[in-house]
């Protein structure tokens, strides 16, 4: 059941990028020719001003057709130098307008994630963490090292701040820290009743792929933490420093993937990825209705934002590819050659073909292992 969910919430992400170019075609008067629900063979279709709406026989996604998409195709068909197009086709528009609807696919991703966490602190929430009670790690396995322990923090310390933000659950140590990457953080913590400061500077550990300070949780110190509801302003507030905190870590991880780490243990492709978050989909109902639904936007979120960095790179195929040459077009006036546009294109098939069974390659290995 767990694949099921996986698939349906990877599906939805999917459709809501595809939402987003619609929306913003719709805009700037582009016209869609089709907007679909799925993928595959059409089992329902209803055509409303002009555009056919479909519901799919696969539940993967969905996809929006845009008049004139493969323009460029048909003056390769006649061997002309330039893409004739129609007032009301993708490439007939202002090259600005294009970017946008480009860029329209990843905004929807993002947007999903601020909506996605509105909720979540309008609702509130319980979830279960351990403690901030920590044991060094370099004294709770072998070979280990401990950057907290050198810095004079020693097991039993209850870590109660990091740069003056207090903390109240082993998780958020961690999600800190991979904020600030190597940055040196101010660690208080209560030691005999008394409040000591320790400056201790995260070290990068490549089997981990992350950036560490040295602490494990104690394993008996797993409490409830109760996040009351927020009104509406507040819940935006925090929607919007989270989807940002989000969008942060994911730019660090990217960078992360530079540092000679084993990419086959780190890098998750579709398959990976489905199974992680129909596990912690099932796991959340398990607990309750709400907590189901907090871990699925949660785990949604997380996943969108991913797909709003990945997709706004300059890689041909995606959209930051698009919206790269439809600048360039803008700022040059001069359109790009068809011949030249297939080319770039033929050549990001390929290269996001590799990269899929490089990803896939990485699901398998990791479930052998």
């Amino acid at each position: 059941m767990f694949v099921v969910w996986g698939i349906l919430g990877l599906s939805f992400l999917v459709f809501f990028h595809e939402l987003g170019h619609f929306v913003a075609a719709r805009i700037f008067g582009v016209q869609v020719e089709a907007f679909s629900v799925g993928m595959g063979p059409v089992l329902l279709h209803r055509t409303y001003k002009g555009t056919d709406y479909r519901l799919s026989l696969i539940p993967i996604g969905g996809y929006c057709a845009m008049k004139g998409e493969q323009d460029y195709q048909k003056a390769l068909d006649s061997n002309s130098s330039v893409i004739e197009a129609d007032s009301d086709s993708f490439y007939g528009i202002n090259p600005f307008k294009r970017a946008l609807i480009g860029f329209a696919g990843p905004l929807f991703n993002l947007l999903f994630a601020f909506i996605a966490f509105t909720i979540i602190a309008l609702t509130g929430y319980t979830y279960y963490s351990a403690g901030t009670t920590v044991t060094m790690a370099d004294e709770a396995f072998e070979n280990a090292y401990s950057a907290a322990h050198e810095a004079g923090l020693c097991s039993g310390d209850t870590i109660i701040a990091l740069d003056g933000n207090e903390i109240s659950a082993f998780n958020e140590i961690g999600s800190y820290v991979s904020l600030h990457g190597e940055k040196e953080i101010l660690v208080t913590v209560l030691r005999d009743g008394k409040k000591l400061d320790f400056p201790v500077t995260p070290f990068f550990s490549k089997d981990d792929a992350a950036y560490l300070l040295g602490v494990v949780a104690d394993s008996d110190s797993v409490y409830a933490h109760t996040v009351k509801p927020k009104h509406i302003f507040a819940a935006f507030a925090e929607a919007f420093v989270r989807t940002g905190t989000f969008l942060s870590v994911t730019v660090k991880s990217i960078a992360i993937l530079f540092k000679g780490i084993d990419l086959t243990q780190t890098l998750s492709g579709p398959v990976r990825i489905t199974t992680m978050l129909g596990t912690a989909v099932s796991e959340g109902f398990s607990e309750g209705v709400k907590s189901g639904i907090v871990s699925t936007l949660e785990w949604l979120s997380l996943i969108s934002v991913s797909l709003f960095f990945t997709n706004l790179l300059p890689i041909p195929v995606l959209d930051g590819s698009l919206i790269l040459f439809a600048l360039l077009e803008g700022v040059t006036r001069r359109k790009m050659p068809p011949k030249v546009l297939y080319y770039i294109q033929m050549v990001g098939i390929v290269l996001i073909a590799a990269l899929f069974a490089f990803v896939l390659f990485c699901d398998i290995k990791s479930f052998i292992h």
